[in-house]
C-alpha cells in the first residue's frame, strides 16, 4: 500500500517527509497548522455533530464512528478526533510522518491506526468504509486531484461525511498564500506550494459530478494579520473548505 500510485506526487513527498520530525514544534516549518488547527477543528467539529445528530455536551459525541484522516502528517487533526470519540485511521504516503505521528500518539496514550498508505491502497485492500474522511490541506499537493477526491469518496460510507480545505486558485492566494507566505513572511518553507495546484470551489464540484454525493460549500477561513487567528467566515478567496455527504440508504418499504 505504500507504492507510488496515479495521486501521489514523489517531490511533495519527499519535501514533507524531510521535515516530518518538525510536526509538533508550534515554532516550525508547520507552525501555520498549529494557527489553523482550532479554526478547523472547530468546523469539524459542528459539522459532524449537526450532521450525525450527536450531543455535543458528551466527552467523546463521536463514540462508535469510524474516522479516516488522509495526509494525516504527523497527528495534528488525528489527535484530537481521537479524544472526540471517533475511531480513528490516519494515513499518509510518508513513512517518517507516519513514525513521528504515531511516537507522539503513543506518548500519549491514544490509540490510533497509522499507516503508511494511500487512499488508492487502502480501496484495493478492500478497507472499510469510514463515517467521517478529512481531506485537508492534501489535494493541491497530488498529481492528479479529481482521482484522488473521487478515490477518498468511495471510502466514504453511507450518510458519511467528508470534509475537503484547500487553497483557491485566485489573484489573492497567489499573493497572500504563495508569495506572502513562502517569501516575505517565511511563514512556511520556500516551494511548499505551487499556486497551479490550487484548485477552485467549482472544480472540486466537477470532480465529483456524477458520484451520488452532496456537495456543499465553499466555507471561508480568513486571518487576521494582526491578531494572528483564524475566523470561519464568507471569505474563500484564499482559504476555503467544503463538505461532501453520501446520502444515506432509503428505508425499504414495507411488505402489504
Amino acid at each position: 500500500m505504500t507504492a507510488v500510485t496515479s495521486s501521489i506526487d514523489p517531490a511533495d513527498v519527499a519535501r514533507f517527509a524531510a521535515l516530518a520530525e518538525t510536526w509538533w514544534d508550534p515554532k516550525g516549518p508547520f507552525a501555520p497548522l498549529h494557527r489553523l488547527n482550532p479554526a478547523r477543528l472547530a468546523f469539524i467539529r459542528q459539522r459532524s455533530l449537526a450532521h450525525f445528530h450527536r450531543d455535543g455536551a458528551k466527552r467523546a459525541p463521536f463514540e462508535g464512528l469510524r474516522l479516516l484522516d488522509v495526509g494525516c502528517g504527523g497527528g495534528l487533526l488525528t489527535e484530537p478526533m481521537s479524544r472526540l470519540g471517533f475511531s480513528v485511521t490516519g494515513v499518509d504516503a510518508s513513512e517518517e510522518n507516519i513514525a513521528t505521528a504515531r511516537a507522539h500518539g503513543e506518548a500519549l496514550g491514544l490509540a490510533i491506526d497509522y499507516r503508511a498508505a494511500t487512499v488508492e491502497g487502502l480501496l484495493a485492500a478492500g478497507e472499510a468504509e469510514f463515517d467521517v474522511i478529512l481531506n485537508m490541506e492534501v489535494i493541491e499537493h497530488v498529481a492528479d486531484p479529481g482521482a484522488f477526491l473521487r478515490d477518498c469518496a468511495r471510502l466514504l460510507a453511507r450518510g458519511g461525511l467528508m470534509i475537503v480545505a484547500t487553497l483557491n486558485r485566485t489573484a489573492a492566494s497567489l499573493a497572500l498564500g504563495k508569495i506572502a507566505a513562502e517569501y516575505v513572511l517565511r511563514w512556511v518553507p520556500a516551494g511548499t506550494h505551487d499556486w497551479r495546484k490550487f484548485l477552485k470551489p467549482d472544480e472540486l464540484r466537477d470532480f465529483l459530478a456524477e458520484e451520488r454525493l452532496e456537495v456543499e460549500g465553499p466555507f471561508g477561513l480568513a486571518l487576521n494579520p494582526l491578531t494572528g487567528r483564524w475566523t470561519l467566515g464568507d471569505d474563500a478567496k484564499v482559504n476555503y473548505m467544503m463538505t461532501v455527504s453520501r446520502p444515506a440508504a432509503k428505508a425499504r418499504k414495507a411488505r402489504a
